[in-house]
């Protein structure tokens, strides 16, 4: 039994549209048992509110469904040292998960200065993580996404904060998201599948595609986000497989019941030929 780890932002929905075909696709999953997870960068919201989220914009599913950067967060933090202290620059989604995994949010001597989204951010807190910083808490980044897309735009994302942090203080984060294995194997392990039985659908090279290719899963990228064909002469590596859309994948790989994926024999619905992609393939 193949699963899926799925992002959403240009593989389920842009912005406050669905995808089309991405309810199909869902629904095709749940009705098979085929086991799945969403992925998320974003630390902002809880596990719930994402799901709440997708179910409004028609897609059926439990929080169990949802795996954040957050939650994968809390946990190597948890194992790195349990019930510690943590400074925050961040919103509710990473507050609640450092708390489920037994850490405090303090303002003074922290383990860790935990970095994540947040839309309230003033210097006042970036001088109080400096400071800590320097006194010798552990600067950890959610993920290092540098931007955000939003509704009126794009605003500067987690990898922004933490690449001032870096620069005040010399020290270098620990990002646990993706494309960080650490986020990936704590979703495989939640699903409990293997690399060589597990796809990673996403829009972005830089983070979905280029968690799979490091971790050895098996890659789809789609071009309904933010990548675009000709943008992949840029890249030393390459997903197994490339389609327009995520409903071109309920018909090829639900179909055929992932038969030919391993082989990279599956028709780009892009092209109609085989996945061009494995030319030049280069793993990292």
């Amino acid at each position: 039994m193949y699963g899926y780890l799925i992002d959403m932002d240009g593989v389920i929905y842009r912005g406050h549209e669905l995808i089309p075909g991405a309810e199909r696709f869902v629904g095709e999953l749940r009705q098979k048992q085929i086991p799945f997870l969403f992925l998320t960068n974003n630390s902002q919201r809880t596990r719930r509110d994402v799901a709440t989220r997708l179910e409004r914009l028609g897609i059926d599913v439990e929080e169990e469904h949802i795996f954040t950067c957050a939650m994968a967060t809390a946990r190597f933090l948890a194992r790195q040292k349990p019930n510690g202290t943590a400074f925050v620059i961040g919103e509710g989604g990473l507050l609640t998960a450092l708390h489920l995994n037994g850490y405090s949010i303090v303002d003074k001597d922290p383990d860790y200065v935990v970095v994540g989204e947040g839309r309230t951010l003033n210097f006042e807190m970036v001088e109080a993580a400096v400071g800590m910083i320097l006194g010798g808490a552990k600067l950890v980044a959610t993920n290092m996404d540098p931007n955000c897309p939003t509704q009126s735009g794009t605003r500067p994302g987690c990898g922004a904060i933490v690449a001032m942090l870096e620069l005040a203080t010399g020290a270098r984060a620990f990002s646990v998201g993706k494309p960080s294995p650490v986020m990936l194997r704590a979703a495989l392990s939640d699903l409990g599948l293997t690399t060589d039985k597990t796809i990673i659908i996403g829009d972005t090279m830089e983070t979905d595609i280029l968690g799979g290719v490091q971790l050895g899963t098996h890659t789809v990228l789609v071009l309904s986000g933010g990548t675009r064909r000709e943008d992949l002469r840029r890249y030393t590596y390459c997903p197994d497989k490339i389609v327009a859309s995520i409903d071109d994948l309920r018909h090829d790989l639900l179909v055929r019941e992932f038969s030919d994926l391993t082989n990279s024999r599956l028709p780009d619905k892009t092209t109609g030929a085989g996945p061009a992609s494995r030319v030049g393939y280069t793993s990292v």
